[in-house]
């Protein structure tokens, strides 16, 4: 349960981090590319509430995920689903295919996988 509250809490303040680049900043760096590699790992996050045991890859399906809903962006999903004219859903969803946001996905899902690899040594050093 400890789990689930550190990551719902992580989750809450990373999505509010990113809704605060999406008002508040404006720049050529951190709104697009610092916001793309901070939304796998809001969804990593959620992922880790539902799922608070370890999984195998995660940081890697996580990027699958992302890179799916990129390459709906491609065709226009927003538009298909009849959700066009919501801000919202052009926001969460996205409305532009970029390959450059493929990358920052990655690189996010390197971190977490990183973190993992940390949090897996270190586990594993308190068990000797």
């Amino acid at each position: 349960m400890k789990k689930r509250l550190i990551f719902a809490l992580a989750t809450i303040i990373l999505i509010a981090v990113e809704v605060l680049i999406a008002l508040f900043v404006h720049d050529n760096f951190v709104r697009p590319y610092i916001g793309d590699v901070i939304v796998v790992v809001v969804v990593y996050c959620f992922v880790r509430i539902i799922i608070p045991e370890e999984v195998y890859l995660l940081p890697f399906y996580v990027f699958l995920f992302a890179v799916m809903v990129e390459v709906l962006q491609y065709f226009h999903i927003v538009d298909l689903l009849g959700l066009g004219n919501s801000t919202f859903f052009r926001v969460l969803i996205g409305g532009v295919f970029d390959l450059k946001d493929i990358l920052c996905y990655g690189v996010g899902c390197l971190l977490l996988g990183a973190f993992e690899l940390f949090r897996f040594r270190r586990a594993h050093e308190k068990e000797k």
